[in-house]
């Protein structure tokens, strides 16, 4: 049933029990997105530390949420450990769907389980459940042992963190039905501070499919360009893994702490490489007929029997450069090997494979002993890695302590600053040039799908920082409705604008289709609002030397191009924090 109101479970943790809520503001702030920042105004606290037992940890889904295809994203909104200002983090998996079929458009969970817990609600169901014999099981054990506990396939989705987010570390991620992730900005660490080790959400309910004509043509139709052409082909076949040689060729890949653009040794840990050798099959996300998930294998010897035990890693291509490429490490299975690794102690793969390169460098330099280390780093030498993985992801000493808050926080401490690839957060995989490492170090999650600035370095020559900023903000308002519906963002050359309109309209909100610029602009407006008002000072931002040092097939970096657009895209940021009219939500907090 379409609804003007948003349909809301609130948990609190202490007390074990929750409420339905109604919260108006469908036409305002769409889902998802919109949603998450809505309801981290309703509920959250900006003068409060991230782990504040009363923060709220929010996932939220959107209107075309288990009506199109690859409508299949939640939204999860947190006060992040990372730098105590408001974030979100987006997954796919079953979780969207599940929540579609528990009759939710979002689930809030505040306060603290007096002891280990897991979660579980359903469209007639909320229990808190004692899970003190999880703590401490990684990702994979405890994964077995939940889908035992909460038999059910189909509508089913297993959430979970291991150590890394038990120990609150701003590194950890949200394992999601085992092959997706809420990555970046530490929402398995919120987990953690709540002694909750899983979220199961139990999909029991129906819901009612539009009965005119026009829905399930349109349907077949958006079906149709997802599969039958070659728009989304390439997500399928070699998946994200090929641009590995796409960018190298390009001089845009991080390699070795990015001391490197470009290496032939690419050859070993190709997308083609990947696929010839180590692929076993793809899955998919629930919704999504693609199929953009790629599982590799890893074979262990156990015994001198020579037995082997062989498990399943997912891989794509932002993985493989932060474990590949950037630690120099070349072979496909030795890149998997330490995949591995980091699933299963539960840290965000970019943020620990960027943060090792740092020390690995900074050990080289000296600035760094084996005392803070554990383990004698080395590009290309796997074993060191993956002691360092389980050394960062359980806090083994104070520097490992220290660098899950983040490289660049580490080097304040020892030095290397830098040399530190940190843009907001530990670099994504584009070392593309200055228009994406300005759009990434200022982007609201400081992911490289807040904007297209990866894709405005490649096809556009000239230096034109008004321009560049002009485009960052559009397109960031465009990306910022999608993610309000919740679309994977694989799916942005689908779902133009016009189709959009068309798939709202037929479910019946005519409202939102009418206005998709102008609900796009608020949701973007809000969300800059909220991580103002939480503390976010664009001024703040630098982009450390290292990035100024890249050389592209384009030439050098040009450090007075980077700075006139950090300077440009800064004041447009605190424009779009400013509320414009009194129709914009307004945030708790004290926007600087």
């Amino acid at each position: 049933m379409i609804r003007d109101h948003f349909r809301v479970m609130r948990v609190d943790l202490a007390s074990g029990r929750g409420t339905i809520e109604e919260v108006d503001g469908r036409n305002t702030v769409a889902g998802g997105s919109g949603l998450g920042a809505h309801l981290f105004n309703r509920y959250g606290l900006f003068d409060r530390p991230w782990n504040d037992p009363d923060q709220p940890l929010i996932f939220a889904v959107g209107p075309l949420t288990g009506y199109f295809p690859l409508m299949s994203k939640t939204v999860c909104a947190f006060k992040s450990p990372y730098h105590d200002q408001y974030s979100e983090s987006h997954a796919g998996g079953r979780s969207a769907l599940a929540l579609r079929f528990c009759d939710l458009d979002a689930l809030v969970i505040t306060g603290k389980a007096p002891r280990p817990s897991c979660l579980a609600v359903g469209g007639r169901q909320l229990e808190v459940t004692d899970a003190h014999f999880l703590w401490g099981l990684d990702i994979q054990r405890v994964g077995k042992r939940l889908r035992r506990m909460f038999p059910g396939s189909g509508h089913r989705s297993i959430l979970r963190i291991g150590p890394a987010g038990e120990n609150g570390s701003p590194m950890a991620c949200i394992n999601v039905d085992t092959y997706r992730h809420f990555g970046r900005m530490g929402g398995g660490g919120v987990m953690g501070s709540k002694n909750l080790k899983a979220i199961i959400i139990q999909g029991t309910e129906t819901f009612d499919l539009p009965e005119s004509k026009a829905y399930p043509k349109l349907f077949q139709s958006v079906y149709e360009k997802m599969t039958a052409t070659d728009m989304m082909s390439k997500y399928h076949n070699l998946g994200t893994p090929v641009n590995l040689e796409a960018l190298n060729e390009l001089k845009c890949l991080p390699w070795r702490n990015l001391k490197q653009s470009t290496d032939p040794a690419v050859s070993g840990i190709s997308g083609e490489a990947f696929a010839d050798e180590t692929l076993l099959r793809n899955t998919a996300c629930s919704g999504c007929p693609v199929g953009c998930i790629h599982i590799g294998f890893v074979r262990e010897q156990f015994d001198d029997a020579h037995h082997f035990l062989y498990r399943q890693v997912n891989y794509d291509y932002e993985p493989i450069f932060a474990v590949g490429s950037m630690l120099g490490i070349t072979d496909k299975f030795q890149v998997l090997s330490l995949l591995d690794e980091v699933e299963k102690v539960g840290l965000d793969v970019m943020s620990a494979g960027v943060a090792l390169a740092w020390a690995t460098e900074a050990l080289e330099k000296g600035i760094l002993s084996e005392k803070e280390t554990l383990a004698p780093l080395v590009f290309g030498d796997v074993k060191p890695y993956a002691e360092a993985v389980h050394h960062l992801g359980h806090g083994a000493n104070d520097f490992y302590k220290l660098l899950a808050r983040g490289a660049l926080k580490a080097a304040d401490r020892c030095g290397g600053a830098d040399f530190a690839c940190v843009l907001g957060q530990e670099m994504a995989g584009y070392a593309t040039g200055e228009v994406f490492f300005t759009a990434q170090s200022h982007g609201l999650r400081h992911s490289h799908l807040d904007t297209g600035g990866y894709s405005y370095d490649q096809v556009h020559e000239e230096k034109d920082p008004k321009a560049a900023v002009a485009f960052l903000v559009k397109d960031e308002a465009e990306r910022a409705f999608l993610t309000s519906m919740v679309s994977c963002l694989f799916a942005r050359g689908v779902y133009k604008k016009d189709l959009l309109a068309e798939c709202l309209g037929t479910l019946g909100y005519t409202a939102l289709a009418d206005s998709i610029d102008e609900t796009g602009r608020r949701i973007q407006r809000l969300r800059w609002q909220t991580r103002l008002a939480t503390g976010y000072d664009p001024a703040a931002v630098r982009i450390p030397k290292r990035f100024h040092e890249v050389v592209t097939w384009k030439g050098p970096m040009d450090s007075e191009y980077m700075q006139a657009l950090s300077e440009r895209y800064r004041q447009a940021i605190i424009d779009m924090g400013r509320p414009s009219s009194e129709a914009d939500p307004q945030p708790k907090g004290e926007t600087p």
